[in-house]
């Protein structure tokens, strides 16, 4: 069986999901499991309408505007009162009986039953598509099988009982399914972090024992950088699963972190490839795959920079990290770039939930902060030591780390 992931891009319109079918045809292939994300910028929408809800604001208008645009790309694919304008429509009745209701005041909570709307939409769309073009399949509630604690916004997956869902399916049949959503022991739904409609797809694969899982991208493969931020990009041909575990960790956007670990540990191999052209084999990520060594350039946006040092001029010891990472762990930032002095600790910092300022508060009667926002951390893998120069001449560096064939650069 193949599992095939469909981001936001590729479903954003009518076009989008006509051109699903396409890439299916294109494969030739039975057996598979789709996973669809939410359409275009529909996440970023949803996140709008927890805004005004938790602000008092107009929500009822901003879920009208999801919903028109969700039912007229449904009316442009099918023809006449289909019965998917009707299930859509009980969609966004359920979204808004859930605001109306709900007296919980935890935005996470909240966030995540909101959210998930995207994707029952963009799924029921996708598959009623594919079966009026003649391509049988069943849709699926990932909240049914993915089962997760009640980390809401972050899920962490109960592989044994999720495992134990997905092994139920019947490998002859074809599905599809949403990225992104899970759900917990009381079957609230949860979601696996932004952009994780990747991991979903991973975690299907996983439990089907698939033959291959493949991305659909608007780009060919995975780039040694992103061409919308740099020039002179190559298409890398083959990646080792090690080689594509470090990218994704310095911010390569292509591939989410979590994706790869439960392939590897099957060695399902994993495929990126742009669904404008489909016949062209993209990337393959694998554990028998030799890495290029061309140079790869990444760019993390949106972090920030922290200079910590104890308000004594005493070492920054043992002790004092452990203190400081667990103040970070409880607020879910996230570390990208550590540097450590005798007296101070520099940390580029990724803030994804908002709570910096709390961490900054919980940690400023001990220690001496000071925080940078507003910075970036670029990362060049596989560069001569020779080379390294020539990558920061033209930027602000605020902080610097070399190893072996990697430099990162927290740059303004």
């Amino acid at each position: 069986m193949k599992v095939f992931k469909f981001g936001g891009a590729s479903v954003k319109d009518a076009n989008g999901v006509r051109n699903v079918a396409t890439v299916l045809n294109s494969q030739g292939t039975d057996a598979c499991l789709l996973v669809v994300s939410a359409m275009g910028k529909t996440t970023n929408a949803l996140e709008n309408v927890i805004s005004l809800y938790f602000n008092k604001g107009d929500y009822h208008t901003a879920v009208d505007a999801v919903g028109k645009n969700h039912l007229d790309t449904a009316r442009e694919l099918f023809e006449g009162d289909a019965a998917i304008l009707q299930e859509l429509q009980a969609i966004l009745i359920d979204l808004l009986d859930f605001l109306k209701k709900n007296k919980s005041p935890d935005y996470s909570y909240v966030y995540d039953q909101v959210v998930s709307t995207g994707e029952l939409l963009s799924s029921k769309i996708v598959s009623e598509y594919l079966n009026s073009c003649g391509y049988s399949n069943k849709w699926l509630d990932a909240r049914e099988f993915i089962k997760t604690d009640g980390l809401y916004r972050e899920g962490t997956v109960n592989w044994e009982t999720t495992v134990d869902n997905i092994r139920r399916l019947d490998k002859d049949e074809n599905y599809v399914t949403q990225g992104f959503i899970g759900s917990d022991n009381n079957n609230f739904t949860t979601t696996l972090g932004r952009e994780g409609s990747d991991y979903s797809a991973a975690i299907f694969a996983y439990g089907l024992d698939a033959d291959a899982l493949t991305i659909w991208k608007d780009v060919p493969g995975v780039m040694t950088g992103d061409p919308r931020k740099f020039s002179e990009v190559q298409l890398l041909d083959t990646i080792s699963y090690e080689e594509a575990i470090e990218m994704a960790y310095f911010g390569a956007s292509v591939i989410h972190p979590k994706t790869l670990q439960p392939l590897q540990k099957k060695n399902i191999p994993f495929y990126v490839k742009s669904f404008f052209e489909p016949e062209q084999p993209g990337t393959k990520v694998s554990n028998t795959a030799v890495s290029s060594k061309l140079p790869s350039f990444i760019l993390k946006e949106n972090q920030h920079l922290a200079h910590i040092s104890t308000r004594d001029f005493s070492f920054i010891a043992e002790e004092h990290i452990s203190q400081i990472f667990n103040v970070l762990a409880k607020h879910k930032i996230k570390v990208s770039l550590m540097q450590n002095t005798a007296i101070s600790l520099a940390l580029c910092l990724e803030d994804k939930y908002g709570n910096l300022e709390e961490f900054n508060k919980e940690l400023s009667a001990e220690f001496k902060i000071d925080l940078r926002g507003g910075v970036s951390l670029f990362t060049v893998r596989n560069v001569e030591q020779n080379e390294i120069n020539r990558y920061g001449s033209d930027r602000q560096i605020l902080l610097e780390q070399i190893s072996r064939n990697t430099v990162q650069m927290v740059i303004k």
